[in-house]
């Protein structure tokens, strides 16, 4: 590619003009250059109970954000710096659904995610498969009784099929997203009698879970 066919922070100009991004918030995304580096910066925006789905042009501009948000926020970083946006949804019963974003490093899944419980978030790239990689989720996965709440699993969501939609920087929510994740085909982790056997957490496990909890 030619030099001038790219602009100054080296990504070529056809992108950036689908990424749609402020020349800050591309900045700050490039910045965030392994897996590692983007979760420690979506941990460390405010968690916030609301009913949106804002763009990560939106939570940057906000520094705030929940589940859904900090996926794709760590999606567009990514995305950014080589990866495919990729986005999975875990489902469970009695509780909220979780969204991951995945990565694969040397033909290995990992993942990022925002969460209020401590367990529901890095995960290191040394799962073969995505169902291996969600199973990693099910015993930090528990609702306030105490119940272990995963079921399933979504196929991976290519956000780049949204980019019509302007998810990476749109000011109104970007529900298309949520949308493709509830519409992906599921895949059932074990049967639902199998889970529901299994006795509610102990109370140290419990409360570790919660450490740093926010509060609704």
């Amino acid at each position: 590619m030619k030099a001038k066919e790219l602009s100054k922070n080296g990504i070529p100009r056809a992108r950036r003009e689908t990424f749609r991004l402020s020349p800050q918030n591309l900045r700050t995304l490039r910045a965030l250059k392994t897996p590692v580096r983007i979760q420690q910066f979506i941990d460390a925006l405010p968690y916030q109970y609301a009913n949106t789905a804002r763009s990560p042009q939106r939570a940057l501009l906000e520094r705030k954000g929940h589940c859904l948000e900090g996926a794709l926020l760590a999606a567009a970083a990514l995305r950014i710096n080589g990866h495919p946006p990729l986005l999975m949804d875990l489902e469970a019963v009695h509780d909220d659904d979780h969204v991951l974003a995945l990565y694969r490093e040397r033909g290995l899944w990992g993942s990022i995610a925002k969460s209020n419980f401590a367990g529901l978030r890095f995960r290191a790239p040394i799962y073969r498969t995505l169902r291996e990689l969600a199973l990693s989720y099910f015993e930090h996965y528990y609702n306030l009784r105490g119940e272990r709440t995963l079921r399933s699993y979504s196929r991976p969501v290519n956000l780049a099929a949204l980019d019509s939609r302007h998810w990476m920087t749109s000011e109104e929510d970007v529900w298309c997203v949520p949308e493709s994740l509830i519409a992906a085909r599921h895949y059932e982790l074990f049967p639902d009698k199998v889970a529901r056997a299994r006795p509610h957490l102990d109370r140290r496990s419990f409360e570790a879970g919660l450490h740093g909890w926010t509060k609704h």
